[in-house]
């Protein structure tokens, strides 16, 4: 079958995370049909996490394509870009404040991110409620989705944009992520300022960070007089089962947590005895460096479903980043097919690059010696 023309094309991407809506809205603004097909039953059907960082030269770099680099700031928080690293005994080694005007990785809450991108597209371009369970038909296309309610739909382009454990990938990879062997729990404190002074204090407004070698832990002040804060720690990935406890028994981990980090100091321990409701579990998974598959004309991906790295404050960056490139190769180029293959042959070696820098890069959360979180993007 003949590839066709981008602009007479069924684009379809799976997921509606940052990367996918931002290939999404860059897309439509150069003329292009796009849909983007959701799990979620809908924008809010669940929490989005924490605050990110977005880079000047990646995930700033698509959001000035997308023409919403403007609305990002009016959204971001330069502030947050201040950085404590400390010691278990609580005393400050590194701390970084910035500059009025610096702007290189302002923080954004990642549902005020996605709610700008969001805003930002045509009314129906996400179909919500539309969970992928497999692609089928011949690689020269057309394709067909088909999805968990038993509906499928036929499609030129497949950009599969949906993560770490993405349904688009065995596509065009058997490879699946494994796990690094240290995993996040994460904790949340809400109304600080009132509630809890002293970690607001201990934070600042941007992020401060621990480590022993063996544990670490990161707090990061996020919109809305809120904190999440990070255990990092090396254990294995049913940990909580093992422990003979599920993820409901909060006061249970807490005690746990609290006898691990025994000696650190208790400015920091309080980060562990009274968190705002329940922990979650957040095992850190890694794709094969390097990741990279043959040419397939009719599905690509981008972001965590391409290369799935450490949580070192790149991966989203470099998603949006993927996703602008992808979009303006497709507005540009004669066929789908031509401009799958020019987007892989820049993200690939990209990628691969990035990821060998990474590998392994879970350790440096643990590391007790500085750098850590003290250089560039390495944080959560």
């Amino acid at each position: 079958m003949t590839s066709s023309a981008p602009d007479r094309a069924r684009i379809s991407i799976i997921g509606a995370g940052p990367g996918g809506l931002t290939c999404a809205r860059i897309l439509q603004r150069r003329g292009l049909a796009v849909t983007v097909h959701d799990r979620d039953s809908g924008p809010n059907a669940r929490d989005q996490g924490g605050t990110l960082d977005l880079h000047a030269d990646s995930g700033q770099r698509a959001l000035r394509e997308a023409d919403l680099l403007e609305e990002f700031f009016a959204l971001a928080r330069p502030e947050g870009q201040e950085m404590r690293q400390m010691n278990p005994a609580g005393e400050i080694l590194f701390h970084h404040v910035p500059e009025d005007g610096e702007l290189f990785k302002p923080e954004i809450n990642r549902g005020d991110l996605r709610d700008l991108l969001l805003g930002s597209l045509q009314p129906g371009t996400v179909q919500w409620g539309r969970a992928l369970a497999s692609i089928s038909g011949p690689a020269d296309g057309p394709r067909l989705l088909h999805f968990a309610d038993g509906t499928y739909l036929e499609t030129d382009l497949v950009i599969g944009a949906d993560g770490a454990f993405s349904r688009v990938r065995p596509a065009v990879s058997p490879a699946v992520p494994q796990y690094t062997g240290v995993s996040f729990l994460e904790m949340w404190f809400s109304d600080v300022q009132t509630r809890h002074p002293e970690i607001a204090e201990l934070v600042g407004q941007g992020g401060a960070a621990a480590a022993d070698g063996d544990r670490g832990m990161f707090a990061q002040r996020n919109s809305s007089d809120h904190i999440r804060v990070y255990l990092i720690r090396r254990v294995p990935v049913d940990w909580i089962k093992r422990s003979g406890l599920t993820i409901d028994d909060t006061d249970a981990i807490r005690a746990l947590l609290l006898e691990e980090y025994a000696s650190w100091s208790p400015r920091l321990r309080q980060l562990i005895s009274g968190n705002d409701g329940l922990h979650v579990d957040r095992p850190i998974f890694a794709l094969p460096v390097p990741h990279t598959w043959a040419h397939n004309p009719t599905v690509t991906l981008l972001g965590d479903a391409a290369h799935l790295m450490p949580p070192l404050g790149v991966g989203v960056n470099l998603a949006m980043l993927d996703a602008s490139e992808l979009a303006v190769t497709l507005a540009n180029s004669a066929t789908v097919a031509d401009a799958v293959r020019a987007y892989e042959s820049t993200m690939l070696p990209r990628a691969t690059e990035m990821a060998k820098l990474l590998e392994g890069g879970t350790e440096q959360l643990l590391s007790d010696e500085l750098p850590d979180f003290a250089q560039d993007s390495t944080q959560p």
